[in-house]
């Protein structure tokens, strides 16, 4: 147990004390702040300066000056100790940084891959499935090229003058569902007005195939907007996901933070310690406890 201080020797250093707690007058700051480019000339090595990122020399001095105006260090432990603290906070505000950094890369590598559809892997799908035309239906792209074939179908009944079974077979290949739809229709016209003049069943076949082509177009532009919908709905919880960055690179950044917060928080109660005592304060020593395991 240290010595215990009497009342007048706590108070002789409190005297003391009062005369060393810094300079007070402007002049006085201004050659203090000088001083901290003499003591914190080790912690600027802690500024990055290389080739494609390169820290502020001019901002971590003047973050330097802020903090030994604040905690107003005396002697040299002080400095020190200052020191330590302005180096743990600009390494903290860089982890911070990288954590920011990493969330952007996360969320613009998610913008670009959605963006940028791999179309020649959409088309191996919608081809392996039972049905390409069918598959095709449940996203907005398939949906979109669909109603191009539709209409291309439509260009030619409307220059041929006739829905044909090679027509149907141009715009659909060998897909069941589109092919057995239009296949029905061209033979429901056949059957149809077989004893009229046949100019005249020439033009209403081919008015009653192109209005099924046009409702057949608004129903895949319904279809189409709604899977947009869905495919944006999709896309907001994917970014919401994108916000956190990588399970390695989170606990990577959270040990980083935690070393530093130890280191920061220790050297801010030493100086607190120190300044106290320097100014009279009977500073009892502090308290550790040292944990060990037996197996």
């Amino acid at each position: 147990m240290g010595k215990m201080m009497s009342p007048q020797q706590i108070e002789a250093n409190r005297r003391n004390g009062q005369k060393s707690t810094g300079p007070k007058t402007p002049e006085g700051r201004v050659i203090s702040s000088r001083n901290a480019l003499k003591h914190g000339i080790l912690s600027k090595q802690v500024v990055v300066r290389g080739l494609n990122i390169k820290e502020s020399e001019a901002e971590f001095s003047a973050l330097h000056d802020r903090f030994r105006q604040d905690l107003n260090p005396v002697g040299p432990v002080e400095e020190m100790l200052v020191d330590q603290i302005v180096t743990c906070h600009w390494r903290l505000r860089r982890a911070l940084v990288a954590e920011s950094g990493e969330i952007a890369l996360s969320v613009d590598d998610g913008h670009w891959a959605r963006q940028r559809p791999n179309l020649q892997l959409q088309a191996i799908l919608w081809a392996n499935s039972n049905d390409a035309a069918l598959a095709m239906m449940d996203s907005s792209l398939g949906c979109s090229i669909l109603a191009g074939w539709v209409n291309n179908l439509r260009n030619q009944i409307d220059q041929e003058g006739e829905l044909t079974e090679a027509s149907i077979k141009s715009a659909f290949g060998n897909s069941p569902v589109y092919s057995e739809k239009f296949e029905k229709l061209r033979l429901r016209l056949l059957e149809r007005n077989k004893d009229a003049e046949p100019h005249r069943r020439r033009e209403e076949n081919k008015k009653e195939a192109l209005d099924f082509i046009d409702r057949e177009l608004n129903n895949l532009q319904w279809q189409r907007k709604r899977q947009s919908k869905q495919e944006e709905a999709q896309r907001e919880a994917r970014r919401a996901t994108e916000v956190l960055p990588a399970m390695p690179v989170i606990e990577k950044i959270f040990r980083y933070e935690t070393k530093l917060e130890k280191q920061l928080f220790r050297a801010m109660n030493y100086l607190e310690r120190l300044q106290r005592r320097r100014q009279g304060e009977n500073v009892p020593p502090p308290m550790t406890m040292d944990l060990s395991e037996r197996l």
